[in-house]
């Protein structure tokens, strides 16, 4: 089975990325041989519709499931029209999430779980007091 998972980097070793639509790297692993690629996600840097765009990107995979730390309304619904499964609460390096996966620990989302322009927010510019 073909799972993506949003990452902050190339390879297994890699963190979750908790923001899916403007995480850098997509994952591409096919669970059974975990054989993988990764592709850049050219949305991550959008103005305004990177949810949508990728999980446009990530349907023309083939994947069945989506791994991630959150999914906001409209990735979820652009990934519930294509029939990918959403599981969230993914954090640590992606072959630790694969693990909690494989039994069961991540949690199957039926709605978003966090709001519109969630992973838009900037902390930290460095201008208060800390």
């Amino acid at each position: 089975m073909k799972i993506v998972i949003s990452s902050t980097g190339e390879d297994l070793n890699a963190q979750v990325d908790p923001r899916f639509g403007r995480c850098r790297y997509f994952l591409i692993i096919d669970i059974e041989t975990m054989k993988y690629e990764s592709i850049s996600n050219e949305s991550s840097t959008s103005s305004g519709g990177a949810g949508i765009q990728a999980a446009q990107i990530v349907a023309r995979t083939g994947a069945e499931v989506v791994l991630t730390g959150n999914m906001g309304p409209n990735a979820f619904q652009t990934l519930s029209a294509a029939e990918i499964k959403v599981f969230t609460g993914a954090n640590g390096t992606i072959k630790d999430v694969i693990e909690k996966y494989k039994k069961g620990e991540l949690k199957k989302i039926e709605s978003a779980t966090v709001e519109r322009h969630f992973g838009m927010k900037v902390i930290g510019k460095g201008f208060g007091r800390g």
